[in-house]
């Protein structure tokens, strides 16, 4: 999981710098289940405000209290703001991580390895990131409902309705990465660190 933050820094371009802190999980079976484990991690958010709110203080996800997270970035200068969630995995459109490990040493190493990246910002965006090693030069493998270039006007995006397509999984992977960030960004959006 990963969650992005920035803040003002005018030697950065557009002026200011992301940050991104992260967990990351070892194999096991509540890992595997991404959906679940995403709604896991909102019921985690939601229990964390609110022995907050009871004990008078403020949470925050990178902790010092009851952290969210165990790498990347872990303090975030004064000002910074959520951005919002992400999550990585070596599933794929080659298979589940288990299907595709049993495959590796057989017509298969590790740089053949793709895997995704699903993001959910506080404005609404998604982001959904092929990470294909065969991919054709030029082609990015990264979809988005909103344009990603800031300096480009577009009219058309064929990626608008992206979280309501694909199989079943993916569709509930988009829905569970849409509550926790919306937990997230509910809480933390507009407070500055």
């Amino acid at each position: 999981m990963l969650l992005h933050f920035a803040a003002g820094d005018q030697t950065a371009p557009y002026g200011c710098r992301l940050y991104t802190a992260s967990r990351m999980w070892l194999d096991s079976p509540e890992a595997a289940d991404l959906p679940r484990l995403l709604s896991d991690l909102t019921t985690v958010v939601n229990d964390n405000i609110a022995r907050a709110n009871v004990a008078g203080h403020r949470w925050h996800p990178l902790g010092p209290e009851a952290s969210l997270v165990n790498g990347g970035t872990m303090s975030l200068p004064e000002g910074a703001v959520f951005l919002g969630v992400g999550v990585s995995t070596l599933d794929s459109v080659q298979g589940d991580w288990y299907q595709i490990a049993a495959r590796l040493g057989v017509g298969q190493s590790g740089f053949d390895l793709r895997g995704q990246g699903y993001a959910r910002l506080v404005d609404g965006t998604a982001l959904h990131v092929d990470r294909n090693p065969h991919a054709p030069v030029g082609r990015r493998g990264v979809r988005s409902t909103k344009t990603i270039e800031p300096d480009r006007i577009s009219f058309y995006n064929p990626d608008e309705h992206l979280t309501s397509e694909g199989d079943e999984r993916t569709r509930q992977v988009w829905q569970s990465l849409k509550e926790l960030n919306a937990t997230l960004t509910g809480y933390l959006h507009g407070r500055p660190v």
